[in-house]
């Protein structure tokens, strides 16, 4: 079996807002931010802040910043 057949998904929610001439993307569940300049590049660039998150995170500060619950309402 792959590596990538063994990988778990899951989702996190993206909460984007416009910040001047671009846009702010933050994950709640995880506290990460990252920035685009369009709503399609911030977008893009929390999901490649996610990744790069856990391809270098311990299991320890994953634990530590994962927030099981996260409200928007």
């Amino acid at each position: 079996m792959s590596r990538l057949a063994t990988r778990r998904v899951r989702q996190f929610t993206a909460v984007i807002e416009r910040e001047g001439d671009g846009y702010v993307s933050t994950c709640p569940e995880l506290d990460i931010v990252s920035q685009g300049e369009t709503i399609e590049g911030a977008r893009a660039n929390l999901l490649e802040a996610i990744e790069g998150f856990f391809e270098v995170a311990s299991s320890s500060d994953i634990k530590r910043r994962l927030r099981r619950e996260t409200y928007i309402s």
